[in-house]
């Protein structure tokens, strides 16, 4: 008989929270503090999200070794270069400069594990667009507050919605969390933990 595992979500972020209760998961929330550390030096955006994303899974893992447990990091990357969460409105202004205009890249590692150990783990990645933006309209967007909290100082689901001129790619992905990603991804893990051999393919 297949063992009914709880699930838990290894973030704070309450967009992947409502992301995950939007497609009728039942989980608990235990965020994982600090546990994916900064890029290596060169380290390539996807590689990065994706391990940070093992990370954040694995830490909360060795504390409920008996519950599956999802972890996942966006990064916004434009032209290589990775844009995290803005340290004040300073660096959101130069962020959003830096965006405006072009296209760049949102990359959502997801990873599940168990018991310590990273059972899948994958990366998605959606390519935006911004239109041009001007210095009256950055500054606006930045008085609202909500470019403080968010990787490359924009979320996808509130006012910046209005910055974006397209996107290529999966739209719960920018705001956090690929939905049919993950999806296949528990499926998988779920698979795999109750084949019981480790030969389940994610």
């Amino acid at each position: 008989m297949a063992t009914v595992r709880r699930l838990i979500l290894a973030s704070a972020s309450p967009r992947r929270r409502a992301l995950l209760e939007q497609v009728g998961w039942q989980f608990e929330v235990r965020p994982a503090e600090d546990a994916e550390g900064p890029p290596g030096e060169g380290e390539d955006p996807v590689a990065y999200a994706r391990r940070s994303a093992e990370a954040k899974a694995r830490a909360v893992s060795r504390e409920a070794p008996e519950a599956i447990v999802l972890g996942a990091d966006t990064v916004v990357a434009v032209e290589g270069a990775m844009l995290g969460k803005p340290a004040d409105a300073e660096d959101a202004r130069r962020m959003l400069a830096a965006l405006s205009g072009r296209g760049h890249w949102v990359h959502t590692g997801i990873s599940v594990a168990l018991a310590g150990e990273t059972i899948c783990a994958d990366v998605a990645s959606t390519e935006v667009f911004f239109r041009q933006l001007t210095p009256e309209e950055i500054e606006a967007y930045i008085a609202t507050g909500e470019p403080l909290d968010k990787a490359g100082a924009y979320g996808i689901q509130g006012q910046a919605a209005a910055l974006v001129e397209r996107i290529n790619g999966c739209y719960s992905n920018v705001v956090g969390l690929p939905l049919s990603r993950t999806r296949a991804l528990l499926l998988a893990a779920d698979e795999r933990v109750n084949a019981g051999n480790g030969e389940g393919q994610c």
